[in-house]
């Protein structure tokens, strides 16, 4: 918890002023706390000037031009919609208290878009054949798209929305994925786990370590993806629904170059019409997930399984399913065209940023 946004009641406003002027950026908010260290108020420099026009003096207690009506969150009761909403109207700083109403944590919205209770597992184990010679000597995870590892790319979003409990599992090479994270990526020391035989694509779940209890759910997502997702809109969805598993999908149109007979249900050899040229539309699977704590349950320890197994094991067990269609960019870096299409992006978004 970051100290130097915390003041006693008892400083002056003179004391406060100068806490404010030291802090960076927009980030210019203290949270006054009382001495047995509960929030009783925010303060700002705007705060201060309004309390100074109506007379309160600099040498009074900083607690006399707080805010008492400020938004707090209570830990393990945290609402992303809510996070969004603050968000929306500026507000990047937001005290969270325990059960008993004690300081235990601030929320930064400058440093993270929202605060996601998930961890999050990215699966990158497989050898990536579709790219050798590339991947004989380095897992395509590892493989550096605009000057940065695939893999990275996917750290950065998660850590981008709070995401801080992130596994990684590897078996193609593992050792270079070790050595890869040996130092922090985003700000968020990211373990590895290593498969020492081929456990599908969610099977190596469990081999990750437990959750926090304040951990609502599990985002399992492929390693060589490029997306902007919002992977807080998809939570969002996920808890609205009451899922136990909500699958990221992209929309997959087919068009067939011909026309289309469409035959009797009953009778199979009779034509009830024809249809020139048809296009139909789909919800492919995109490799990002949420399983809640329930869903996981159905893995067997060391047993392979892939996503789509578990997924039918939750339908079959009456368990609710729901999907979140992306609104953006989404490729798969499963080729050499892919790869080269990823590369094109990420320069136009690079050349954007620097506009």
């Amino acid at each position: 918890m970051d100290s130097k946004h915390i003041i006693s009641a008892g400083a002056s406003v003179i004391q406060a002023l100068e806490r404010l002027n030291a802090l960076p950026g927009n980030r210019m908010t203290l949270i006054v706390v009382d001495s047995n260290n509960r929030p009783v108020g925010t303060l700002t420099d705007g705060d201060i000037r309004r309390a100074l026009l109506k007379g309160i003096q600099p040498s009074d207690p900083a607690l006399l031009a707080a805010m008492p009506d400020f938004q707090r969150l209570v830990k393990g009761e945290v609402c992303v919609a809510a996070l969004k909403e603050l968000r929306g109207k500026g507000i990047t700083l937001i005290p969270v208290v325990d059960s008993e109403g004690y300081l235990c944590d601030i929320v930064d919205l400058s440093n993270s878009r929202t605060r996601l209770p998930l961890r999050a597992v990215v699966m990158a184990g497989g050898k990536g054949e579709r790219l050798r010679p590339a991947t004989l000597t380095t897992p395509k995870p590892l493989l550096k798209i605009e000057g940065k590892a695939i893999i990275d790319y996917n750290i950065e979003s998660l850590a981008a929305v709070g995401i801080s409990d992130i596994t990684v599992t590897a078996r193609y090479l593992a050792h270079q994925i070790k050595e890869h994270f040996s130092s922090p990526v985003a700000g968020v020391r990211v373990k590895v786990v290593e498969e020492t035989e081929p456990l599908g694509t969610i099977g190596s779940v469990t081999l990750c370590p437990p959750a926090e209890p304040e951990i609502a759910g599990t985002l399992v997502m492929n390693s060589d993806l490029l997306t902007t997702i919002s992977f807080e809109d998809m939570f969002i969805h996920h808890q609205q629904s009451g899922a136990d598993v909500t699958i990221a999908v992209i929309p997959y149109q087919v068009s067939v170059p011909y026309a289309i007979l469409t035959l009797d249900e009953n009778h199979p050899e009779s034509v009830r019409g024809i249809e020139e040229k048809p296009s139909y539309s789909y919800y492919a699977n995109a490799g990002i997930y949420i399983f809640s704590d329930k869903a996981l349950s159905l893995l067997k320890k060391d047993a392979r399984c892939d996503a789509t197994d578990l997924i039918e094991q939750a339908i079959a067990a009456g368990m609710p399913v729901t999907y979140y269609p992306i609104q953006g960019t989404w490729i798969d870096v499963g080729s050499p065209v892919d790869f080269r299409q990823a590369g094109e992006l990420m320069r136009h978004h690079n050349s954007l940023s620097r506009d």
